[in-house]
């Protein structure tokens, strides 16, 4: 059994991993995204993928419950409907999946090799092939618009993904518009760094101890400041970290917040890739 992690000294936020399955089936299928000429290391990521459009894109990081959770699948095939896009949800998790009824049941000191999968998958490991599966989107499947949906664990990736120094070859950006759902390891330097022209659209619950009230006061602050492309802050009252893909109808106001967040990246989405 692994031992329990403190969220002091985890590189993931310990809740990321509560999170409430919705009843629904995935009507998605699973590939593999071809990332070999990137210019990075090949990573061919497996991926979940929805939707049919040849155009527009939007890929999905997922929190620490990974790529096969049914949540973050029902998710990317509500975007794919409403948005009309094709959405992707690789793993970045190399093939490691935790086992889902712990987690859900909060039994966290009883997750085999807990302490470990989070040192394997912290930030510095694997952000090369997030921005490996973000560049085969524009260049190896030939989108010509792109956007990125990250929550928790995935927040910080899509800061960096719409960050000005992964500009692709001739000066197009990596991404057109990101969405950022109560992001996990989120730091100032990821704020800092965001390409001026990227849209940029943050959805920040009231009780949020990885994303806090200093932090989302700077985040507001230097993106209304910086960036040139509009953009949208909202505020969720009354609900907590990882709500928005949680969705549980036992917490006040938990489920109509995983609507209206829902909602929120459907609208931006379709306004920056689609209108």
């Amino acid at each position: 059994m692994g031992e329990s992690v403190s969220s002091s000294e985890s590189p993931i936020p310990l809740c990321c991993l509560k999170a409430f399955q919705w009843a629904g089936t995935p009507s998605g299928t699973e590939t593999t995204i071809p990332s070999s000429s990137t210019g990075l290391t090949p990573i061919d990521n497996k991926a979940y993928v929805t939707g049919t459009n040849p155009k527009v894109a939007i890929m999905i990081i997922h929190d620490v419950l990974g790529w096969t959770f049914a949540n973050v699948r029902l998710l990317a095939d509500h975007y794919a409907r409403e948005i009309d896009a094709t959405v992707y949800v690789p793993d970045f998790f190399a093939g490691q999946v935790l086992d889902h009824n712990l987690l859900l049941q909060e039994r966290f000191a009883e997750v085999p090799g807990l302490d470990k999968f989070m040192v394997a998958n912290a930030r510095e490991v694997r952000e090369p092939e997030i921005f490996a599966c973000a560049k085969a989107l524009r260049s190896n499947l030939g989108y010509e618009k792109v956007g990125a949906v990250g929550f928790c664990w995935g927040g910080w990736g899509v800061f960096r993904l719409a960050s000005k120094e992964h500009r692709l070859q001739g000066g197009r950006k990596l991404v057109d518009a990101i969405t950022c759902g109560h992001p996990g390891l989120l730091t100032e330097a990821d704020v800092e760094g965001v390409d001026e022209s990227v849209a940029m659209q943050v959805l920040a619950p009231e009780h949020d101890q990885w994303f806090s009230d200093e932090m989302k006061v700077y985040a507001f602050t230097t993106l209304t400041q910086k960036v040139k492309a509009q953009v949208d802050f909202q505020f969720f009252p009354g609900v907590t970290h990882g709500c928005l893909v949680r969705g549980d109808e036992n917490k006040k106001g938990e489920r109509a917040a995983m609507v209206r967040g829902k909602n929120a990246a459907v609208a931006w989405m379709r306004q920056w890739l689609v209108t």
